[in-house]
């Protein structure tokens, strides 16, 4: 099932977009649907990993810059 609607992009993107369709002989909105599928897809990979470690434990990013400096890693 598709709808039909109106997107605004940058002329540059645009024009990018038109010749990648042409290149690979596909048509402006398969392509369209194929690049926000994968970002969605790629961002529901990412929500899992993150929740797949959740229950590590973090350290702020001055605790951690200071534990490389006393090991003369830095």
């Amino acid at each position: 099932m598709s709808t039909r609607t109106t997107v605004s992009l940058e002329d540059d993107l645009l024009k990018l977009l038109k010749l990648k369709a042409v290149e690979t002989s596909t048509s402006v909105s398969t392509l369209l649907n194929t690049i926000l599928s994968d970002a969605f897809r790629e961002d529901g990979d990412d929500l899992e990993v993150f929740k797949s470690r959740e229950k590590e434990t973090s350290i702020s990013f001055e605790s951690f810059l200071q534990e490389l400096r006393s090991e003369n890693r830095l």
